[in-house]
């Protein structure tokens, strides 16, 4: 892969609220993360919740499903993990992401499996908040993981200039 197709994953493991899924969706869809579902998951993915957090974004989604993270993790024992946990040890922007990358975020009630954590010590990153907030919200713990991914790989592919709809900024000068 050269430096512009660069491949950035995004792993739930047993999502349960669909409107968080469904933000997390969409987040993939607007920057070409690959989004793995694993199960077993607290909604179906045809509710109406989901697809609605996620309006009309999924056709561009790249999604894979598995039914346990046991064989998640089997199938991805080789590549490079990291786990974002309210108990990791690192900052999350002190990691280097390599291209092709999973992000795995646990559900929403209870995180990531702590014998799962105890496995990848050096690979647990933190977000820092104050001592007595359990967490941030999984959708947003997701965007902001996501975009210091890309942040690092200097945004590949994405737009990084927007333009008006009434006006155009050419007419500024």
């Amino acid at each position: 892969m050269n430096e512009q197709q660069k491949r950035l994953n995004i792993v739930l493991f047993e999502p349960q609220i669909p409107q968080n899924t469904g933000n997390i969706a969409r987040t993939c869809a607007c920057t070409g993360a690959k989004l793995h579902l694993v199960g077993p998951m607290g909604f179906s993915v045809d509710d109406k919740r989901l697809k609605r957090a996620g309006l009309d974004y999924w056709h561009f989604l790249d999604i894979t499903y598995y039914d346990s993270t046991q064989e998640f993790l089997d199938k991805h024992k080789e590549d490079a993990l990291y786990f974002f946990t309210t108990k990791g040890r690192q900052v999350y922007s002190d990691q280097t992401y390599p291209d092709d990358c999973y992000l795995i975020f646990g559900r929403e009630d209870a995180g990531i499996d702590e014998a799962i954590l105890m496995q990848h010590p050096d690979s647990c990153l933190r977000l820092p908040m104050i001592g007595p907030v359990r967490s941030l919200n999984l959708s947003n713990t997701v965007a902001i993981a996501t975009y210091e991914t890309l942040r690092q790989w200097g945004f590949p592919e994405l737009q990084n200039e927007g333009q008006l709809h009434k006006f155009r900024w050419e007419d500024i000068d």
